[in-house]
């Protein structure tokens, strides 16, 4: 029997061809969409969520997809989720947490697909919720709030009533009565992140009642908060991002909650088949690229200290941020 020994140009071309298939498999990068419920150049949670998937596309080699500019609407996050879905991804992340009710439904349709929601509070057998906690800065927010209104009130102004932003106004509700209980607060919800004619005009009520620091939880509309502040010398505190170095003359702080960071920890834990599936996921203050209190160079020593220790005791569990409020709401001028 006479064994026929191929040469090398046949071995190479064997090994060539049992190997690309199985090489190319593993090089495919992972396919994750991502929705956005408003837009991705907002300089507010919209666009720190489009820049931790550009993050996560630049640092963990994932191809990646999106829409942006739905409406927050269950009707409309329902069908565009939908429809990234049915593309055929890996992963689909809705960025906020208006998406709850809708990834919910949308998730339970593609079960071969893994879904996150940022902000969100929902989880399923393929769905995970990934939550940075706004309300940890946003309560150390109202603090500073009260500790250097000259007029004995202070403001928030926010949008639509999704969770994180009613966790986030409670949170900054209980850090001004934590820091000075007489301090009158004025809360509104306008029912729009991003119309500066109307964010302007609340501002300007709020103003008109006394109010001498307002924070904001907008995102494209607080442009029109920040020229009534201008105008009328009230500071403003932002959230999200650090708007003490975008126009310093106004702000005094900014409540800095990196959104990205939950959109981007959720492609990560993905990518390392650690992803939290069921789960919530959670990243509060004991993570300060994530979660702090930036305050302006301006803020006495003595103020800064003593928001300085109560995020240390958040931090540690000992002092405790609640995310639930009862009261009266600032209306919405007509």
């Amino acid at each position: 029997m006479t064994l026929l020994r191929p040469n090398r140009r046949t071995a190479l071309a064997l090994i060539s061809s049992a190997s690309l298939p199985t090489l190319g498999r593993a090089q495919a990068p992972k396919k994750v969409a991502a929705l956005f419920a408003g837009r991705i150049d907002d300089r507010g949670f919209m666009q720190a969520g489009y820049d931790g998937l550009k993050l996560a596309e630049a640092r963990l080699g994932v191809s990646v997809a999106f829409r942006q500019g739905v409406q927050p609407k269950p009707e409309e996050l329902t069908a565009a989720l939908r429809e990234l879905a049915a593309a055929g991804p890996d992963l689909v992340i809705a960025h906020g947490g208006q998406n709850n009710a809708a990834a919910k439904a949308v998730a339970a349709e593609f079960p071969a697909v893994r879904f996150a929601v940022t902000q969100g509070n929902v989880t399923g057998t393929n769905l995970a919720s990934y939550e940075v906690l706004q309300e940890q800065s946003a309560f150390l927010a109202g603090m500073l709030a009260a500790l250097t209104t000259r007029t004995g009130v202070v403001g928030h102004m926010s949008g639509i009533r999704v969770t994180p932003g009613l966790k986030g106004r409670a949170a900054y509700a209980a850090g001004v009565a934590h820091a000075d209980p007489k301090v009158i607060l004025l809360t509104n919800f306008s029912g729009n992140q991003d119309d500066n004619a109307l964010s302007e005009k609340v501002a300007r009520a709020m103003i008109a009642k006394d109010a001498q620091v307002i924070f904001t939880m907008l995102n494209a509309g607080r442009d029109g908060v920040t020229a009534a502040c201008r105008e009328r010398g009230v500071m403003q505190i932002g959230n999200v991002g650090d708007w003490t170095a975008i126009a310093p003359d106004v702000f005094i702080a900014s409540a800095f909650a990196d959104s990205g960071r939950a959109l981007f920890d959720a492609v990560a834990d993905f990518t390392a088949g650690k992803f939290a599936t069921g789960e919530i996921k959670r990243l509060g203050l004991e993570t300060p690229e994530a979660v702090r209190l930036i305050m302006a160079p301006s803020v006495p020593s003595e103020i800064r200290g003593r928001i300085e220790a109560a995020a240390r005791a958040i931090a540690a569990g000992t002092l405790d941020v609640p995310v639930e409020w009862a009261g009266s709401e600032f209306p919405t001028p007509a």
